[in-house]
């Protein structure tokens, strides 16, 4: 039997191999891959490594930028890839590319490929803003392959980073494609729906917004907020669901933290590992954001039939059609995102009508199994070469 491809995946937190890449680095390792995984460490990794059933390792990456840091992590790196002698290096996320790249080029590893998930250099001015572009740029000299997981990402980075034939896409985009089995109605997600709208006081006839992400300044969580506390002058019938975490690099206004304290119609959940059950409950899903690659939670969002709110922006606009499975508005227009609210709580036929559309899309483009074989071809051809 042919020797198996040893494939090492970097990313800077846990998090993001754990739901950002779910099944995917299973599915390679039943595909004649030896897979390894390697982050920082939380409580979460136990349940990383029993989902994927690989080992993880543990890298001292941190998201915040710290030249000292980073070079004890580069070092752990190299050592990590000297160890496993990976015949390819695959990274997610800014600091674990330039981090990964490096090492990977400094141990002459065979193939090394850096996915691009989203660019915090697109919201930042001035000094930060080239300094984050810099970081970029090695990342790709250091890299073999670039895959940004957007059409228009790719487009951007092409324009205002680095134009050459090493920065390619995978199919129409996207990290790890979208389940449409694990994300879609079920009997179960409908008993989990009914026990959450009697745990919420949630009414037959009440409307449903839901946000899914970090509650950051960066996800238009101080402007979703203030929306909702305009219509619900309006609305007596509508909720609010905010379902993740608090984010601490980028965090939200001090106003905006009080209002969900204090406003019995929003409901902060706070990180679920399991976020169906509320796609299951929700009428409408509205994500604001500023910067995204290619952002999961809107196509899980899609896969439950929800219609959808997101701002025009990489990523969003390849989920989201304006006028067909959702509306498009700009960043940080609070008008325009109370008037998109108004219309579809409004109108249950327009939400229904939306919904079933962006199901039907993400059925024809993004289907799991097809981007995990793409990916999975595309490794074995570059190592080819």
């Amino acid at each position: 039997m042919k020797d198996k491809v040893k494939l090492l995946r970097i990313s800077t937190v846990p998090h993001s191999l754990h739901l950002l890449l779910r099944g995917q680095i299973k599915y390679m390792a039943c595909h004649n891959f030896e897979v390894y995984m390697a982050s920082a460490t939380d409580n979460s990794v136990s349940t990383l490594e029993m989902n994927e059933g690989v080992p993880h390792f543990q890298i001292p990456l941190n998201r915040k930028l710290n030249v000292f840091k980073d070079i004890v992590a580069l070092y752990y790196t190299i050592k990590l890839i000297r160890k496993l002698k990976p015949d390819i290096v695959h990274t997610h996320s800014p600091k674990a590319g330039i981090v990964g790249m490096l090492a990977a080029m400094l141990c002459n590893v065979k193939l090394k490929i850096h996915t691009v998930a989203g660019l915090p250099l697109v919201e930042e001015t001035g000094l930060k803003r080239q300094l984050l572009i810099c970081v970029e740029k090695l990342t790709y000299i250091f890299a073999d392959w670039v895959l940004p997981n957007s059409q228009e990402q790719l487009q951007f980075i092409k324009a205002n980073i680095d134009s050459s034939d090493k920065i390619t896409i995978i199919g129409k985009g996207s990290s790890n494609g979208i389940d449409l089995d694990y994300f879609s109605k079920s009997e179960n997600n409908l008993t989990e729906n009914d026990n959450l709208r009697k745990l919420y006081n949630i009414n037959s006839d009440d409307v449903v917004l839901t946000f899914v992400g970090r509650l950051a300044n960066y996800k238009g969580c101080n402007e979703l907020v203030a929306c909702f506390k305009n219509l619900s002058l309006r609305h007596t019938n509508i909720k609010l669901f905010l379902v993740g975490p608090l984010e601490d690099l980028n965090p939200l206004m001090p106003e905006t933290l009080n209002e969900i304290k204090s406003n019995n119609a929003i409901i902060a959940t706070g990180h679920q590992n399991d976020i169906r059950p509320y796609l299951n409950m929700a009428d409408i899903f509205v994500f604001p954001s500023y910067r995204e690659g290619f952002p999961q939670s809107l196509m899980q969002a899609c896969a439950f039939g929800l219609p959808c709110i997101a701002t025009d922006i990489n990523g969003c606009n390849e989920i989201v059609f304006d006028d067909v499975n959702g509306y498009l508005i700009p960043t940080k227009s609070e008008i325009k995102l109370i008037e998109k609210c108004e219309i579809l709580i409004n109108d249950k036929n327009k939400r229904l009508e939306f919904g079933a559309k962006g199901r039907k899309y993400l059925e024809d483009n993004f289907e799991q199994k097809q981007f995990w074989h793409r990916l999975k071809g595309f490794y074995l051809k570059k190592l080819s070469l």
